[in-house]
């Protein structure tokens, strides 16, 4: 919309509520019932018609970004609503019911009103601002007495049965499992049960939407919602893939990669998700999505059958049938496995530091803390000096002279006093003291980050936290192989071989680096043979380049 063409957009959120109230007085052809500003009004209406949303965009402005991250108030571009609100249509199933259970300013509902003229409108709304300005963009549409607004959480709510089929559409918020309450953890861990499968307390809000929604479907009903995409791969995603599997009945995966930018101001890595209720032996399509234009039909991909579909772990490897694979080349994971690094459970207590007192050298193990030490690093880590220290405990301490056993006592006591014999992870170790470092990796790896991860050579043999991956060769490699393997990763792996989350992080889990495709041992090895030969030529013209005043004397 013209900028020049807008009243007076509000400044702050009572200025919105009484912008929204006024166009609520407006008769459905988008004329204002008074006067007041009566042109700008007019000229706001028409933008809402011609399907902008200038009061979302507004309520976008006035609450901040950590306070809608917080509700999960993330609003999706209109490419993305009309390819959803387009596939919905093109299925040939006309809705008695359009059911939003995050609705907003009514992006997906209101759209979906213009493609089904005679479907009821079902808006679940919990913020009374954003409720407000819905019921304002319905009424400018001439929507509002199709339009029921809940004002509740969605998991609360109940609909009414109906004859026809009802479509579920819209973008369920995006709230991490630390902002969610125990009693809809229960729920959903609850939910899940009854369904027979396995529920982690770690899902965020989304995946608590997709139970509601199967509780409330019926057969033959139909959807699609935009998420995060990490349910594909992760631990507690198994509900989800099991629940559009066996219950909800996915038909199809569209995996908006992060370059598109799919939310303002969010690089994270996005799915569209359709499904219909019933829909249980066909399989579902997969597909990348790397442009907005790509968004014009979600109609596509490669068909996976429900075979393979109960029998894959991660669902992000199903992608692969679409992207080429270079001739001979092979999976890092047929080389190497890839080991997230160890978890203290209290790093105030077990990295050295802020203990007063004194510990025998023979229990500090130098060690990466922070991503930070491995990109500067880069491509080796050489001294391990500059590197903090973990205080590594055996499971007997009887193992310790009588000297050693007395300063490590003292230290324990310490510890227990910052509850570090407390934490989850302590209590599930075989002895609460002893961190089960891994062995110094080879090559070390950074795992999230808002750049490209960095491979680098272990050479001083340092251990690693959870902060990055160690890659261990499950055969014998020589150094020279190593380090080929580790120049070629870093030279050629991109942000796009992980998973982008909310705020542009992206992150490689241990079986997706697993996956990144590398040249074969033989090819590694002429580049190790390359290399040699580039740094014995190097050296050779170094030393003649010393030498040559001596011979000119």
């Amino acid at each position: 919309m013209d900028r020049h063409a807008e009243p007076h957009l509000a400044s702050t959120e009572l200025e919105l509520e009484r912008l929204a109230a006024v166009l609520l007085k407006s008769r459905p052809g988008g004329e204002v019932a008074d006067k007041t500003g009566s042109s700008p009004f007019d000229r706001l209406a028409e933008a809402i018609k011609a399907g902008e949303d200038p009061l979302g965009e507004q309520f976008c402005r006035l609450r901040s970004a950590e306070v809608r991250r917080r509700d999960g108030a993330v609003y999706t571009p209109r490419p993305i609503v009309d390819a959803m609100v387009r596939w919905a249509a093109g299925t040939g199933r006309n809705p008695d019911r359009v059911v939003d259970p995050g609705a907003g300013s009514g992006r997906f509902l209101l759209a979906a009103g213009k493609a089904f003229p005679n479907a009821a409108l079902v808006a679940v709304e919990p913020d009374p601002l954003a409720g407000l300005l819905l019921r304002a963009n319905a009424r400018v549409l001439g929507m509002d007495t199709r339009l029921t607004v809940l004002s509740a959480d969605y998991r609360s709510i109940s609909l009414p049965e109906i004859p026809g089929p009802t479509l579920f559409v819209g973008n369920p918020p995006y709230v991490r499992h630390h902002g969610i309450s125990k009693y809809w953890k229960d729920w959903f861990a609850n939910g899940a049960r009854q369904l027979g499968l396995k529920a982690s307390k770690l899902a965020g809000l989304h995946v608590h939407f997709l139970l509601k929604t199967h509780e409330l479907a019926a057969t033959g009903d139909y959807g699609a919602f935009i998420t995060a995409a990490e349910w594909l791969d992760v631990n507690y995603g198994d509900f989800v893939r099991k629940l559009l599997i066996r219950e909800l009945g996915g038909t199809s995966v569209h995996v908006i990669k992060a370059g598109t930018m799919p939310f303002a101001g969010t690089a994270s890595t996005a799915t569209i998700t359709c499904f219909r209720v019933g829909n249980t032996d066909t399989g579902m399509r997969f597909r990348t999505v790397t442009s907005v234009d790509g968004l014009v039909d979600l109609h596509g991909g490669v068909q996976v059958p429900p075979a393979r579909l109960e029998t894959s772990s991660r669902w992000s490897t199903l992608l692969r049938p679409m992207q080429s694979k270079p001739y001979g080349y092979v999976e890092l994971g047929e080389l190497c496995r890839v080991h997230r690094g160890q978890v203290t459970g209290c790093n105030r207590a077990w990295i050295a530091g802020t203990y007063p007192g004194e510990l025998p050298d023979s229990v500090l193990k130098p060690v990466v803390t922070r991503a930070r030490e491995l990109f500067e690093a880069s491509p080796a880590l050489e001294n391990a000096s500059a590197l903090r220290r973990v205080v590594s405990l055996p499971f007997d301490l009887d193992e310790l002279d009588t000297g050693a056993l007395v300063d490590v006592e003292r230290f324990l006591d310490w510890a227990k006093g910052l509850g570090a014999d407390r934490t989850y992870v302590a209590r599930h170790r075989r002895t609460w003291w002893s961190i089960p470092l891994k062995d110094p990796a080879p090559v070390l790896c950074t795992y999230m980050a808002r750049r490209r991860p960095a491979f680098v050579r272990n050479l001083c043999g340092a251990r690693h936290l959870n902060i990055a991956h160690g890659i261990y060769p499950r055969d014998a490699m020589a150094t020279s192989l190593l380090d080929s393997l580790s120049a070629w990763l870093q030279g050629n792996v991109s942000l796009s071989a992980g998973r982008v989350y909310a705020g542009g992080l992206t992150k490689f889990e241990p079986r997706e680096v697993e996956r990144i495709l590398v040249p074969p041992l033989e090819e590694l090895h002429e580049r190790t043979t390359t290399l040699d030969i580039g740094r014995t030529d190097a050296r050779r013209r170094e030393r003649s380049r010393v030498l040559s005043p001596m011979a000119a004397d």
